[in-house]
Formats: C-alpha cells, sequence, structure tokens
C-alpha cells in the first residue's frame, strides 16, 4: 500500500440473481455502490468494489428447461449477452473491482469446503425439511411467518414441501446475533434492527436448511451425492471467496475483508443481518463491519416490473438523458435508506431543475463571461470583499457537511449540501453584477475577483458531484481548466485568491432543458409499445357435451384456394377451399379485421364442414372454419387455426 493511501476499503452490493427483464431499480443499489467506492477512492483509499450474480437454484433450472437451454448456458447468456447484467452495468459507468458469479470454479471449490467445516465443527447436520417453500424467493418459511397464507416477501403462493436435508444451526446464535443487532451499529438504518429482532429472532430463530435433494442446478455437497448446497451458503460466502477464502485464486483476504460495507435492498436484510453473521460465528471469522438495507424504487406507486412498461429500462432513459442525469436523479432524489417513487414527470423535473438550471446555467454563464471579458484567461484578482468571504466560507462548510452526509450513505443530502454552493453561485452573480463591473476599466480588478470565486465554486463542486456523475464532473474541470492536482480530494481548500492564472473555455450545454410535455407525450408512447399485453381467455363452459354428439362433428384439413373481401361487409371474407371433395366449398368468416385476403390463400386451415348451410350478406356459408379466440389489453382478438401443409385437403380431425 503507497504511502499516501488512507488505507483499505471494502464494499459490495448484493450478487444479482440474473434476471432477463433487467430496470432501472436493479441498478440502483449498484449505482450507489459505484458512488461511495468512487468517493473513497477520491479520498485516497484503496477500494475495493465487488459486484456479481448468484446463479444456481431451482429457479434458473426450471427457467433454463422452459427455454430450452442448459442452467449454464442461461446464466451466460443473461449475464454475458447483450443487454445482460455487464452490459448493464457498463452502461450505468459501474467501477467495479471484481465480479464473482456463483458458477465460477474457485468460488464452487471454496463453497464445498465451507460447508464440509461448518458440517465437521457440528453447526450442520442432516433431517427433514418440511414446510412451506417460496420458489420465487427461494425461501423457507414457517407457517407463522406467512402473511395471509403466502410469502411474507413477494406475495406470492407458497408451496408444501418435504425433503431430506441439511441443516445450519442458526437457532445456537440467537442470542449473539441479537445483541449484535441491538447493541451495536453493525445494521443501518437503525429502523431495520427492530423489523429483524421483532419479526425472526424474539418468535424463535429456527434452524435453517442449506441443502436441497429435490433439483441438481447448484454447488454438489461433495460428501453426500444428491444434495446441493443452498443459496444461503453458496451466495452468502461470495464476499469472502471473491477475496480468496478458501481458494487459490485471489490472495485479497488479509487487506479487505472484514468487509467495510455491504449494501443491500431491504427484502435481504434478514439473510445479511441474521443469517450471515451466525454463519461467521460458526466459522469464527470476522463480521462485516457495517450492513446497510437502503429502500425499493418504486414506479409509480407500485414496486417496479418491466412488465409495466419500457420507461423504466436503463437503456432507453439513459439514451433520452444521458447516464449521469440518470445517476444523479436516483441519488439526489431518494433518501438511501428509504423507498421512493420513481416518475418520469420527477425524474424530467429534477435535471430540468438542478442540473440544466442550476448547475448547468451556472457553468455556462461563468465560462461565457470569463471568455467575454478576458479571453477565458482570469489570473490575480483585486482585494476580497464581504461577499466574497462569505462564499468562501460556505464552500469550506459544505465540504465539511458532505463528508458528513457520504460516510453516513445519506447522498442526497450530501448533494443537497453541494447545490447549496450552487444556489449561492448562482445568487452571487446576481449580486455582483459582472456585465456593469465589465464597462469600467476601474472595476476590472473587482470583475477578475468575481470571476475566479465563481470558478473555484464551480471547481469544489465538480469535484463533490464527481462520485455520481464522474463523465459531467470531469467535463466541468475540463472547462475550468483545472489541473490534475486541482481534482483531488486534498484539494478542497478555496483558492480563488491564489495567484495561479485559470484558463477557461466554452461548451456546448452540459444539460440541455427538457420539453416537459414533449417528452413525457414521448415516454408514454414508449411503455405502451412495451408493454406486455393482458391476455384473457373466454371462461370454460360449465355446459357438458356427451361424447357421441361431439363425435358427429365433422373436422376436416382445408386448403384456400381463393379469399376476398365481402363487399359492405367490414368484418367477413369469403373463401373459396379445397375440402378434397373434387368439389370447392365456400364458407364466410368474421375475421377480415386480422387477415388480408391474399396472406390466407394457400394457407391450410379446420373446417367444421357438416354444419347447415346458412345465409351471411346475401351470400351461401357451408361450414365453419376454426379460430382461437381471446382477449388482449381488452380488445378481441381471433386467429385462425392453421395446420401443417402436408397435411391433406379432406384429411379428418380426430
Amino acid at each position: 500500500m503507497c504511502e499516501k493511501c488512507k488505507g483499505n476499503y471494502y464494499i459490495t452490493t448484493p450478487i444479482y440473481y440474473p434476471s432477463a427483464n433487467l430496470h432501472i431499480g436493479h441498478a440502483y443499489c449498484t449505482v450507489a455502490t459505484d458512488t461511495m467506492a468512487r468517493f473513497k477512492r477520491l479520498q485516497g483509499y484503496n477500494v475495493k468494489f465487488l459486484t456479481g450474480t448468484d446463479e444456481h437454484g431451482q429457479k434458473i433450472e426450471d427457467k433454463a428447461k422452459e427455454a430450452g437451454v442448459t442452467p449454464q448456458q442461461f446464466v451466460d447468456n443473461i449475464v454475458l449477452g447483450e443487454k445482460g447484467v455487464l452490459d448493464l452495468w457498463k452502461l450505468m459507468n459501474i467501477s467495479y473491482d471484481r465480479f464473482i458469479r456463483t458458477t465460477d470454479d474457485y468460488h464452487v471449490a471454496a463453497i464445498q469446503k465451507i460447508f464440509k467445516k461448518m458440517y465437521d465443527n457440528g453447526d450442520i447436520y442432516k433431517g427433514t425439511y418440511k414446510g412451506k417453500y417460496c420458489k420465487p424467493c427461494e425461501s423457507f418459511w414457517t407457517e407463522s411467518q406467512l402473511v395471509n397464507g403466502k410469502c411474507p416477501d413477494c406475495g406470492r403462493d407458497v408451496q408444501d414441501a418435504e425433503e431430506e436435508a441439511y441443516f445450519f444451526k442458526l437457532s445456537k446464535y440467537a442470542d449473539r446475533v441479537q445483541d449484535l443487532l441491538e447493541n451495536t451499529d453493525f445494521l443501518q438504518p437503525r429502523s431495520r434492527v427492530n423489523e429483524m429482532v421483532n419479526n425472526f429472532i424474539k418468535p424463535g430463530l429456527e434452524d435453517l436448511c442449506v441443502s436441497r435433494t429435490s433439483f441438481t442446478w447448484g454447488v454438489p455437497v461433495d460428501f453426500d451425492p444428491g444434495h446441493v448446497v443452498y443459496v444461503w451458503i453458496d451466495a452468502l460466502f461470495n464476499y469472502m471467496t471473491a477475496l480468496g477464502f478458501e481458494n487459490d485464486k485471489y490472495d485479497d483476504l488479509n487487506n479487505f475483508w472484514p468487509a467495510d460495507v455491504h449494501f443491500v435492498g431491504k427484502e435481504i436484510v434478514r439473510f445479511h443481518s441474521i443469517i450471515w453473521p451466525a454463519m461467521l460465528m460458526s466459522l469464527d471469522l470476522p463480521l462485516p463491519k457495517k450492513v446497510y438495507g437502503h429502500g425499493w424504487l418504486n414506479f409509480n406507486g407500485e414496486k417496479m416490473s418491466k412488465s409495466r412498461g419500457n420507461v423504466v429500462d436503463p437503456y432507453v432513459l439513459s439514451e433520452r438523458f444521458g447516464v449521469d442525469a440518470l445517476r444523479f436523479f436516483l441519488l439526489r432524489t431518494f433518501p438511501f435508506g428509504s423507498d421512493g417513487n420513481f416518475t418520469n414527470e420527477l425524474l424530467i423535473s429534477t435535471i430540468n431543475v438542478d442540473l440544466a438550471n442550476d448547475l448547468g446555467n451556472l457553468v455556462s454563464r461563468t465560462t461565457a463571461m470569463s471568455q467575454k471579458y478576458f479571453g477565458g484567461e482570469l489570473g490575480k484578482g483585486g482585494e476580497s470583499a464581504e461577499l466574497d468571504n462569505e462564499l468562501k466560507a460556505l464552500a469550506t462548510e459544505v465540504f465539511a457537511n458532505y463528508e458528513k452526509q457520504m460516510e453516513a450513505f445519506q447522498f442526497s443530502n450530501a448533494l443537497a449540501e453541494v447545490f447549496r454552493l450552487i444556489g449561492r453561485a448562482n445568487k452571487y452573480i446576481d449580486e455582483t453584477t459582472p456585465w456593469i463591473l465589465a464597462k469600467s476599466e476601474d472595476t476590472q480588478p473587482r470583475l477578475l475577483t468575481v470571476m475566479k470565486n465563481l470558478c473555484e465554486c464551480i471547481r469544489i463542486s465538480a469535484i463533490l458531484v464527481s462520485p455520481m456523475m464522474p463523465d459531467s464532473a470531469e467535463k466541468i474541470l475540463n472547462l475550468l481548466g483545472v489541473p490534475a492536482e486541482g481534482r483531488t480530494w486534498d484539494a478542497q481548500c478555496y483558492c480563488a485568491d491564489s495567484e495561479a492564472t485559470w484558463k477557461t473555455s466554452t461548451g456546448a450545454p452540459l444539460f440541455p432543458r427538457i420539453d416537459v410535455e414533449k417528452e413525457l407525450a414521448a415516454l408514454e408512447e414508449l411503455s405502451k409499445a412495451s408493454q406486455e399485453p393482458v391476455v384473457e381467455i373466454e371462461p370454460y363452459s360449465d355446459e357438458k357435451v356427451d361424447f357421441d354428439t361431439f363425435c358427429k362433428s365433422d373436422f376436416r384439413a382445408v386448403k384456400v384456394k381463393d379469399c376476398k373481401n365481402v363487399k359492405k361487409s367490414e368484418k367477413l371474407l369469403q373463401f373459396t377451399l379445397d375440402d378434397g371433395s373434387g368439389t370447392d366449398r365456400q364458407i364466410l368468416s368474421g375475421i377480415a379485421k386480422f387477415y388480408k385476403p391474399e396472406e390466407l390463400i394457400g394457407k391450410t386451415l379446420v373446417a367444421v364442414t357438416n354444419l347447415p348451410p346458412r345465409k351471411m350478406m346475401g351470400r351461401e356459408s357451408c361450414g365453419m372454419l376454426i379460430s382461437a379466440v381471446h382477449t388482449v389489453n381488452g380488445e378481441e382478438k381471433l386467429n385462425l387455426l392453421m395446420i401443417d401443409d402436408a397435411i391433406p385437403a379432406g384429411a379428418k380431425l380426430c
């Protein structure tokens, strides 16, 4: 470690279940973790930032089977494929230092050793699991923990489960874990502590099922074939295996463990604040210093879901507004410990008010005036006035408050401090009126002082927003011509009164103002286009038809020789059909709304041919073509039943 380094800092996000439907909610925790990692690097720490994917379990096995691929192929596609996890982290400018997959060979081997150690020390034993299981959450629950008979985490139905399994003696560590939660700052925000203690520990902490036999996609228990290690051990120990624990892939454990903080969503606080420390206690390992459980990012008042529309797609939002603006919005708007309600209106308003009006306008006005009045070169100015000293005092205060809020993971409060300085600098322009000072030679020294004060406020603000908006901060510092030594955490001193010459430049607006109505309309259209359709089918009939009656219906393959619209009818198409009899059959069908006549010619359809003829729009229809009827988003749809063209006309269907 270099002499200037302040120390090591290890920060993690949870390893994510690889989902094919990635939305901005998935990025929320990782953007916050990235911001903290960048902040600690800015301060001079040697940072290790870990993220990754949790790739084992029954859900993966089932989804892979549905997709017709192996589980490994399934997770590889989601993690490595186009717009997969790694692509999303690249898009959101996530500066992780290490990415772990629980299918990595070194992790699998390490988990087997860890499981065996816990078994050998008597904390894992074999038994039979019988209880309730939530497949989407991969969580076991007791009857008393269910809410209205459903999973307390996701609200879905649970199923009865019974199988041979290994158990971890979680109950053995109940008192120690309760003491950890109640008498230390291990779990934050503090509001999470009562929830964990009252809901899970005090009712009686039961031993934990840590192996499964009902599926095979997992880390095998090497001393008992048929068992795979369950998610608790497999996923949670990634934080240590990624540093080299029980493997020789890495050798960072002594430098970075215990972790400084695990950032996790509130739905997995129980795993990280109760199960994780208990397992570490079992192996007599140091505990992480802190677990921080943040809230959910909701969409229009409901938990975010890809099926609710493409407007929550980070690729769409980044393309329209920019990655930095999106990162800024997530951290500026929502207190990190609480739930946040994402709306497009709020996103656009935040960009327009904070970034376009305040920060962007300050940068544009200042650089433009420095070019206009001094050709971009700002040397030493005149004496400082009281207004200048007030600005300098505020900058010093903001720097200190910002650091305090960042250390408490209160990113929105930290940014609020920065925008106190930005707001004051904008007001300072109106108070000092540079355009008036520029009219007289006598006030040139004063004008120069004003410009350097503005540049210094912008420089400090850019440094402070750099963990949240790294690319935008760099652009701002480049416009000001700030050298490398002026971009560091240690360059926080207010230096507008120095003799150094600033060389500024101008550029395109950093944050163009958004037309609210136009943009909301465009997002609404995108949302409609991307929403998954709500499909409804006709209810089943309770009326029974006897078998003999059903068999009287004569279903035949028919080939379309000709098809045309029926004049004066918006619904009917007239079909000329080869039914294998040697004589053409005419059938009229009310599907003109769903098909063009020319696209049906040559198709092989199914018709009921022994219905009595009937008149439709003055034309005879001899039979009925079979269609499937369903409703999509409230609109009825008809799809003709089409069969293999190799089936000859007239073939009977039975």
